[in-house]
């Protein structure tokens, strides 16, 4: 299809059904999505609003290791809608219906992984090192307030999963005994299994259960595995169990510095993601395979916890 019938399939379909984000507009036109994409991008008469905000990931494949989360695709698809010129009073109540519905899809991703959570604790042998000498730290989509709810496989069985992960680290005091992190490792697969093949949630838990020597340690800063679990506990929010944890932990990030390294990683992937723009902008026929893996679609859905 050309780029004048590409235009004329997405204006049409605006203008019969008013303002829809980019996953909609996908499901309505079946145009590829990056040409798709493209073609907004293309067309004067198509006004783009996006919701939400772009944030830090760190991925193995990209120079100095940071890029922005959403994924050129995914902002797109998810939060981004799409207009006519005619249709600006339209489009703002979509945008602001739009935004309720990611910061609610959040909202309760986070209510639903700290109720869970309770739960567990409240259900193993002797609770109190969890609520006195642990801290369960919630991070990820949830706590930039950009979750979604797009249908996904869920990677170690295939089974769809709802959206974005519930990505929780529980760090412990050292002298928690092994037995202690043991049951609590059981009772959460327990939980996560139950979460992932339950139809009322198919929810997925990414977690970690790790000491605190081990934060110290990764807090060097020195390895891509440090790096991501340095960003994870600097974005992380405490979910249950000690408060005091939680701030010698906050504490221990300032103190190394790690939030300075991260805003200048975070500068760096802005500038990657200006550039990523620009090569697809300016691209006159379909990119390769390996030019859309790298600056369109990237590895957004498969978050690595250290």
């Amino acid at each position: 299809m050309d780029r004048t019938d590409a235009h004329a399939r997405i204006e049409d379909a605006l203008r019969r059904a008013g303002p829809l984000t980019g996953g909609e507009l996908l499901e309505t036109t079946g145009l590829e999505v990056f040409c798709l994409w493209k073609a907004c991008l293309d067309s004067a008469e198509i006004a783009w609003r996006v919701v939400g905000r772009r944030y830090l990931r760190l991925d193995r494949t990209v120079a100095d290791y940071g890029r922005l989360s959403p994924s050129i695709k995914r902002e797109f698809l998810t939060y981004t809608v799409l207009a006519l010129a005619g249709q600006a009073a339209e489009q703002a109540r979509r945008v602001e219906g739009l935004d309720a519905e990611v910061r609610r899809i959040s909202r309760e991703k986070h209510l639903l992984a700290r109720v869970r959570l309770t739960s567990v604790v409240e259900g193993l042998s002797d609770p109190r090192p969890a609520r006195e000498d642990m801290c369960f730290l919630i991070a990820g989509d949830i706590v930039y307030e950009m979750a979604h709810a797009v249908d996904r496989p869920e990677t170690s069985t295939g089974k769809m999963v709802r959206g974005s992960d519930l990505d929780v680290v529980v760090v412990t005091r050292d002298a928690v005994s092994p037995a202690c992190v043991a049951e609590l490792d059981r009772a959460i697969y327990e939980e996560k299994y139950h979460l992932l093949t339950h139809p009322t949630y198919r929810e997925e838990i990414d977690y970690l259960i790790k000491p605190i020597a081990r934060v110290r340690e990764q807090l060097g800063f020195e390895t891509f595995e440090h790096m991501v679990a340095s960003k994870i506990l600097d974005e992380a929010r405490l979910l249950l169990g000690s408060e005091a944890l939680f701030a010698e932990l906050k504490s221990l990030l300032r103190e190394a510095g790690v939030p300075d390294k991260l805003a200048r990683l975070e500068e760096r992937a802005r500038a990657y993601r200006q550039h990523a723009e620009a090569q697809l902008k300016d691209s006159l026929a379909l990119p390769s395979e390996e030019t859309l893996r790298r600056y369109f679609y990237t590895k957004e859905e498969a978050p690595e916890l250290f």
